[in-house]
């Protein structure tokens, strides 16, 4: 290792994302200990390689960016750690504007707990408008997060971090392993649950994982992404991952609950159009996605179970 920590951020097509996430960046107040900043760039096809070509860095940035040539989110993390130099290799996404004490609230964490792995606190930003049906409760489903108002550890398998702030010891993955290819965004596959299953596999090794509220990213919200469409499909592919995880190497049988619960779930549409308008039908539209995708999920083939 030649330095402390490297920040690492994945990119792919977001060329129009991207130059507001590193023009706010210079904003960091920096660590006391030596950092790198890594890029991958993920197979971009727009100009996304030109864009990192000719940006103009702070001074004494150790700036450093690589193209991973293979599609998907879990590559380019997994190309990332590869190349880290960092002692702790610490995630931000290409569409996020990290807090000024981001990275300096890591290093409080890590002097005063060496934790293995850990995560923090990630707030909405709203570009535009918000939509009259997009609830409070919907704002996880936008990567909202706030796990404690406290620093504490993070022991359960149902509490993970979210992939758009956590970091980790670079070289814990040569024991749990890496993340998990089948497993993140692909270009348009919104499909995750990536650091879902790394996080689990942390804490089946006896990894420490802990949590500070401190260390905040802002998730810039995109028009595209305050669509009704979006919510739907995320649940769907929630539910069919987790079916697919759950499942492992069982029967594709499906489980005969399922039948009843998709029922129930679209008797729940019906009951909230009839008592508020189409407004108020979105949590229950995503519930029934959930349990198609679980069932799609379930009765798919897989060359291997999810951890």
């Amino acid at each position: 290792m030649t330095c402390a920590y490297t920040v690492a951020l994945c990119t792919h097509n977001h060329a129009d994302r991207l130059p507001r996430t590193l023009s706010d960046l210079p904003r960091l107040r920096l660590p006391k200990a030596e950092w790198e900043f890594l890029i991958v760039d993920n197979a971009s096809s727009d100009s996304t390689p030109e864009l990192l070509a000719r940006h103009p860095w702070p001074d004494g940035w150790k700036v450093r960016v690589v193209r991973e040539a293979k599609l998907g989110l879990s590559n380019a993390r997994n190309r990332a750690i590869a190349e880290a130099r960092g002692e702790y290799i610490i995630f931000l996404d290409d569409d996020e504007t990290a807090d000024p004490d981001w990275l300096c609230a890591y290093e409080r964490l890590i002097e005063a707990h060496a934790p293995d792995a850990f995560g923090g606190r990630i707030e909405v930003l709203f570009e535009g408008g918000r939509p009259v049906w997009l609830r409070d409760e919907l704002l996880g489903f936008l990567g909202q997060l706030n796990r404690h108002a406290a620093i504490a550890q993070l022991t359960g398998p149902g509490e993970s971090f979210y992939g758009g702030n956590f970091g980790f010891r670079s070289n814990l993955c040569g024991r749990i392993g890496a993340f998990d290819a089948d497993l993140g965004r692909k270009g348009q596959d919104n499909t995750g649950g990536e650091e879902v299953d790394f996080y689990r596999r942390l804490l089946n090794a006896g990894f420490k994982v802990w949590w500070t509220p401190d260390a905040v990213i802002h998730h810039r919200i995109q028009a595209v992404k305050l669509d009704r469409r979006y919510f739907i499909d995320l649940h769907y592919r929630q539910g069919r991952m987790e079916a697919i995880r759950l499942r492992g190497y069982a029967s594709r049988l499906p489980p005969f609950y399922l039948a009843g619960q998709i029922g129930r779930a679209l008797l729940a549409v019906w009951r909230a159009f009839r008592s508020s308008g189409r407004n108020a039908t979105l949590r229950q539209e995503m519930n029934v996605a959930y349990f198609v995708g679980y069932l799609i999920g379930w009765t798919s083939r897989r060359s291997k179970p999810l951890h």
